[in-house]
């Protein structure tokens, strides 16, 4: 049996990762792929009730280091519960957020640290890092743009936040880009949609050759 191979996808809010998962899944799934998306915070039911907890719009009182937490015992439980096990089956999972989220958005933007930070995780996640990241640069003003057009779309806790913490987050991700340059992938997702897609499918295809 061939090993999973774990792909992550990260961004600010508005950045269009929803949509390109959902492309993605369509063309591999089409094409015969062994491949799961699924996301972050939640993916399985103890991490989503986590999830509403984390990204429900009166806990505007959470201390971050609470949020932290909470965000590295989702990960966890859907880590164990739906993640390495997909992996044992040799499946392809491609992940709507993952650790890089909590060292942005945690670590940086809420001023934690990102060493500190990654150190909660790294008891979470057991060392299982995903193959690779495609994370989608866009600034802040575009995003939430989208956000607020986007009329579908559920608005969260994080979405109520400042410009100043969105271009906050979007800095902090441009440090992990550098700092784990040989796992991250830059996106521009300002670009439209399909010149996302093709980009990100294009890449896909080689590290799955590369891992498969």
């Amino acid at each position: 049996m061939k090993k999973g191979i774990f792909i992550t996808i990260e961004g600010p809010e508005g950045a269009g990762k929803t949509t390109i998962i959902e492309m993605l899944m369509e063309k591999f799934q089409s094409e015969g792929y062994p491949i799961i998306s699924t996301r972050e915070p939640g993916g399985i039911d103890i991490s989503e009730q986590i999830r509403g907890v984390i990204l429900d719009k009166n806990n505007t009182a959470m201390d971050a280091r609470t949020e932290a937490l909470l965000y590295a015992a989702a990960r966890r439980q859907h880590l164990v519960e739906k993640v390495v096990p997909a992996l044992e089956k040799g499946y392809i999972v491609l992940c709507d957020r993952f650790i890089d989220s909590s060292l942005a958005y945690q670590g940086f933007a809420r001023g934690l640290g990102i060493e500190e930070v990654y150190s909660i995780n790294k008891f979470a996640i057991e060392n299982k890092m995903p193959v690779a990241t495609f994370y989608f640069d866009i600034n802040p003003e575009k995003g939430l743009e989208r956000i607020n057009k986007n009329k579908g779309r559920e608005i969260n806790r994080l979405d109520l936040e400042s410009l100043e913490f969105h271009r906050k987050v979007r800095e902090g991700y441009r440090i992990l880009t550098k700092k784990y340059c040989d796992r991250i992938i830059e996106i521009d997702a300002s670009q439209p949609v399909q010149n996302v897609f093709e980009s990100v499918a294009t890449s896909m295809i080689n590290i799955i050759q590369q891992n498969g």
